[in-house]
């Protein structure tokens, strides 16, 4: 293997070159102002404890799908993730196709919240605002869209009250706890989980979200910031980062015995696809899907890999189940060019095929 041959001069050059547009990034930083958390206008249609239901408002006079979708988003990060900018937000997509697109907003729990269960957050929290929805609309049932974790609670949200989801989409949603491609799962088997919650209470959103990025340390906490210096010179794209980074750092905690409750009964024990778990009075029978199912996943996701999402059709009751390949990763499939153009307009056919 040959030496790597280094210049003098080149090294000077490209020092120099890093230095100007760290310098002009720098100055782009300090005029940015706040950075905003969701671009799309929304309004409040329900609240309890922590948690908020918006709904929101279309530039769409002309709805075609007159069954509302309710996004379920995971407990860990924000959900403005999926209305992150103007030209890059999954719900202005989905109204553009036509939905009437609601989600919920869990909010930051506090010691307060530290007892809430897996129950009170699906069949007390999710049941209570897809109620909501169901009686404004004046409809038996709605569409589910669930995201990551959220995903998850969804499927088994589907499972235990059947009649009241029409159609249910899942992205990027594990249902494999125990692939051998799963970096997490593989990290949390051993975990004393009863420990870590008796001793901290709630799990600090901070520590959770340095294990995910511990995952790919190198491409999330080192090549991404020598690649902002490329970017930072242009005023839209330093704001577009810096939202970015807004979202990744803003980790709510999680309330503790939630918490206990999903890394034993999905992680360790990987009790969904085996037909073991309960949460609250019912049993999650993922057989009791059968509504349609539009499953989505990403085929780089370093968090939720395809293959803890892709066996959700041998489990699930539905004749009518859809797979959905996105050529990306986590959050591109929310945030990329190519995911604009792709998945929201075909969540919006797909479900105005079944409407």
């Amino acid at each position: 293997m040959s030496p790597v041959q280094i210049r003098p001069d080149q090294a000077v050059d490209e020092l120099l070159t890093f230095n100007r547009k760290l310098g002009e990034g720098l100055q782009n930083l300090l005029k940015t102002g706040p950075i905003d958390a969701g671009v799309t206008p929304k309004e409040a249609v329900y609240r309890e404890d922590k948690m908020v239901l918006y709904r929101f408002k279309s530039d769409n006079h002309k709805l075609r799908n007159p069954v509302p979708v309710l996004i379920v988003y995971a407990l860990v990060n924000r959900p403005y993730m999926t209305d992150i900018q103007e030209d890059r937000s999954m719900v202005r997509g989905l109204l553009k196709a036509g939905l009437d697109v609601y989600l919920i907003d869990w909010g930051y729990p506090d010691r307060a919240d530290s007892y809430l269960t897996l129950d009170d957050y699906i069949n007390g929290y999710i049941d209570r605002c897809v109620d909501v929805i169901r009686k404004k609309h004046n409809r038996d049932n709605i569409n589910l869209l669930g995201i990551c974790q959220g995903g998850t609670f969804s499927l088994c949200y589907s499972a235990m009250h059947p009649h009241k989801v029409q159609n249910l989409i899942t992205m990027v949603t594990p249902v494999d706890f125990k692939t051998p491609e799963n970096l997490l799962s593989r990290w949390i088997q051993h975990m004393d989980v009863d420990l870590l919650v008796d001793t901290m209470g709630n799990m600090p959103g901070e520590l959770l979200n340095w294990t995910f990025l511990s995952l790919k340390p190198f491409r999330l906490m080192g090549q991404k910031y020598l690649d902002m210096v490329d970017a930072l010179p242009d005023e839209r794209k330093a704001k577009n980062f810096l939202r970015m980074e807004k979202w990744i750092f803003d980790s709510p905690d999680q309330a503790g015995e939630a918490f206990r409750q999903f890394i034993k009964d999905f992680y360790q024990c990987n009790a969904l696809i085996k037909g073991e778990l309960r949460i609250g009075e019912h049993e999650v029978n993922l057989r009791n899907v059968a509504m349609p199912v539009l499953n989505i996943y990403a085929t780089e996701d370093h968090l939720v890999p395809p293959s803890a999402s892709i066996p959700l059709k041998e489990f699930v009751g539905t004749k009518d189940y859809t797979e959905q390949a996105f050529p990306g990763g986590h959050i591109g499939i929310y945030v990329s060019g190519r995911a604009q153009k792709e998945v929201p307009p075909s969540i919006g056919r797909w479900l105005d095929a079944r409407t």
